[in-house]
């Protein structure tokens, strides 16, 4: 297949620290090559790809001195360049969310999104305007039923597994890890509690974004003590396998429903359990008891600490090796593929000519 992949301009593909759409982008997009697939990425000009490289910007949006005007003409730009050129795919796939859906409406190329992000009010309308196109969602819980999207399928975000050592023992002394955005949704201030609850040294890291900048600095950086409570900030791959594979548990106390936390499958690729409140994906990618724990408030947050001894560590690895694995995920995009081009195929279910689909 010819296939276009469009990925957010923000970060390139991958990320080299903080950046969980991109790096899905780059895993997809690397393993379709590999299947023999023409794939061109729509992304940074600094990316790096088997595919080909169709620059949407010289870098990352995150690293240029831009407004929020200019950064938004960069994504038209991106995607006037994809859909000027749709005849030259058989499926395009859009990971920018509800930017992509007027462009879409104009093509006969067919087109699937991975729904990325969460759905605000204003968003909800653009979806709804546009709900016949082809969705994925990566989870269950992330589905809005409500609003009738033609969901083709769900497709879970997966780990390169073997780029994370495994640590069969955690560090002694121990300590409880966190990764993420410093941002409310996150938890960091949840995490930090837990740690003062149970007298555990706590490491964290993570980026902290322009918007959340008052956040971290009202609500998250007098707590940090460089004792106790350590900030580490945002760390690279390296750094957070090490991070991660020493804790004795990854802390994931977010305080919204999650489409897919990445930070899950990675702990738990490192050997490291998961102690996660009960929310969004969480219960689709935590085994309770097994990789981790699953609670409902800080409560017991707090005593599934005393617990993560029981968690064997092994079993955590294999969790993610099984159900979260690069060849599971791309081969369910390339049944969504196949699926919404099925009237370009021919009764030996190969792709017809191009003259042939003109006729």
């Amino acid at each position: 297949m010819r296939i276009a992949q469009i990925a957010p301009l923000w970060e390139c593909v991958p990320p080299p620290a903080y950046g969980g759409t991109e790096l899905i982008v780059s895993l997809l997009t690397d393993e379709l090559v590999r299947r023999g697939h023409e794939v061109t990425l729509f992304a940074t000009g600094d990316s790096q790809t088997i595919a080909r490289l169709e620059p949407g910007s010289p870098k990352p949006l995150r690293a240029l001195e831009i407004t929020h005007q200019e950064a938004a003409v960069y994504d038209q730009m991106q995607l006037s360049r994809v859909f000027e050129r749709a005849k030259e795919f058989d499926v395009i796939h859009s990971h920018i969310d509800f930017p992509a859906l007027p462009y879409a409406s104009l093509t006969k190329t067919p087109v699937v999104h991975t729904i990325h992000g969460i759905f605000t009010p204003l968003v909800e309308q653009m979806f709804i305007r546009h709900r016949q196109q082809n969705f994925i969602s990566i989870s269950h819980s992330q589905r809005r039923t409500e609003l009738k999207l033609n969901y083709v399928a769900t497709v879970y975000n997966a780990i390169a597994v073997d780029r994370f050592e495994f640590y069969p023992e955690p560090e002694q002394p121990p300590y409880l890890a966190f990764l993420g955005r410093i941002s409310p949704e996150k938890g960091p201030q949840v995490a930090i509690e837990i740690a003062k609850r149970t007298g555990w040294h706590l490491k964290m890291a993570g980026k902290v974004d322009p918007v959340d900048r008052v956040f971290f600095e009202q609500e998250v950086a007098p707590l940090i003590d460089g004792k106790q409570i350590e900030f580490l900030g945002e760390a690279n791959h390296p750094q957070k396998n090490k991070l991660m594979g020493n804790a004795t548990a990854t802390l994931f106390p977010i305080t919204w429903r999650e489409p897919f936390g990445l930070v899950m499958p990675e702990s738990m690729a490192c050997g490291t359990p998961v102690i996660a409140m009960a929310m969004g994906s969480a219960p689709e990618v935590i085994v309770q008891g097994q990789t981790g724990f699953l609670c409902q408030d800080l409560d017991e947050c707090v005593a599934a600490v005393d617990q993560i001894a029981s968690i064997d560590r092994h079993a955590c690895r294999q969790h993610v090796e099984n159900n979260f694995n690069v060849q599971r995920m791309v081969d369910g995009y390339e049944q969504v593929y196949y699926q919404v081009i099925s009237d370009r195929l021919d009764q030996n279910g190969h792709l017809k000519t191009p003259a042939l689909l003109n006729n």
